[in-house]
């Protein structure tokens, strides 16, 4: 994605763009917002921005990426020497001290070894830490030195929901950037597909428990893909596979990382698909109040995924009440899977109190 396919988000994206035109970029950013995975999109723009090959310029200043070139293909993807990420691995989704600076059971690339060194395809070296209110309390104040002396041509983009639970002097140090929560995120394409699928199964089940099992088995066999591809793609990055000759203890050190890792990678897209059902059922709300009020019409142009066939049919069929009902059991099995509940339980239970 390209900075001109955030248009929500125009003033802080607007913010950046001047920064970027008069070469003033900040060796720290904060993007704070409502939706982890819109900060995520915005930072991975700003990371293929400043290392494409053929950019969007204005007043000969490089300001949006072209989204095209191997450059921007390589940090979209994870890929590019230069960008380099940390997120929470742990069980407990904390960003620990041995993610951000080395230590003995640390993986071969930790964050503060990356930036330090110089820009092998692009002119900045780029870290970006996801979720960074989860860093511990070491991991922090590790960070916090690197933020006081700043290596050159480095770039650092910390993203929360939570920006209070920071240090207040990280916080000080960084440019921080607000993005606006008006909207949902920007989806991609697996999860539409998913959802296409999803709604047109929906409005064709006639509210039978047969029909609500198939639902819950479309969904389970999604999340097995996604379980699936995560565990490829992580494997595939992971040190196991690049150092065969390593001591035991380290070994067993990255595998506890390893699954760790693909666990709260699955957690947090497995949200992602929940969220994309959430603000589904959303749009059913809104039809089914605009079926009971007559103005079905003018509630239209508010509705998320207009082009989703199964959405008329289901709010056809359920008053508001039962519609709104279907958004908070929503939001409360988003709560239970944030736990250490059984997830395909949880999902039957949740998907069986559902009104379609």
């Amino acid at each position: 994605m390209a900075f001109k396919d955030f248009p929500a988000q125009a003033q802080g994206v607007e913010l950046l763009q001047r920064s970027l035109e008069r070469q003033r970029l900040a060796h720290a950013y904060l993007f704070a917002g409502p939706h982890l995975d819109s900060l995520e999109a915005l930072a991975r723009t700003l990371a293929q921005t400043l290392n494409c090959q053929h950019p969007v310029r204005r007043n000969g200043a490089a300001v949006d990426c072209c989204d095209r070139c191997s450059g921007c293909r390589k940090a979209r993807d994870g890929q590019h020497a230069d960008v380099f990420w940390v997120r929470p691995e742990s069980k407990l989704r904390q960003i620990k001290i041995g993610q951000i600076v080395h230590r003995d059971n640390s993986p071969p690339r930790v964050l503060l070894d990356v930036v330090n060194l110089k820009p092998t395809e692009s002119q900045y070296k780029v870290g970006i830490i996801v979720a960074a209110d989860r860093m511990t309390e070491e991991a922090a104040n590790a960070f916090l030195k690197t933020l006081e002396e700043p290596p050159p041509h480095s770039v650092l983009i910390l993203l929360t929901t939570e920006p209070e639970r920071l240090l207040e002097t990280i916080r000080s140090r960084c440019l921080r950037l607000n993005f606006a929560g008006e909207g949902p995120p920007a989806w991609a394409a697996a999860q539409l597909e998913w959802l296409t699928a999803f709604s047109e199964m929906a409005a064709a089940s006639q509210k039978s428990l047969l029909g609500r099992y198939r639902l819950m088995d479309v969904l389970l066999r999604k999340l097995k893909t996604v379980r699936d591809d995560i565990e490829k793609d992580l494997n595939a990055r992971s040190p196991l596979e690049k150092y065969e000759e390593v001591d035991a203890a380290l070994r067993d050190q990255w595998t506890l990382e390893l699954n760790a890792a693909v666990e709260a990678e699955y957690r947090r897209q497995r949200g992602e698909f929940l969220l994309a059902l959430q603000w589904w059922l959303r749009d059913v709300w809104l039809l089914s109040l605009g079926e009971s009020a007559g103005s079905q019409a003018s509630l239209r142009s508010l509705l998320v995924f207009p082009q989703r066939a199964g959405t008329h049919p289901v709010a056809r069929r359920l008053s508001p009440k039962a519609a709104r009902e279907n958004l908070c059991i929503l939001e409360q099995l988003q709560r239970y899977l944030q736990t250490n509940v059984q997830e395909a339980l949880a999902l039957e239970v949740g998907l069986l109190k559902l009104h379609l």
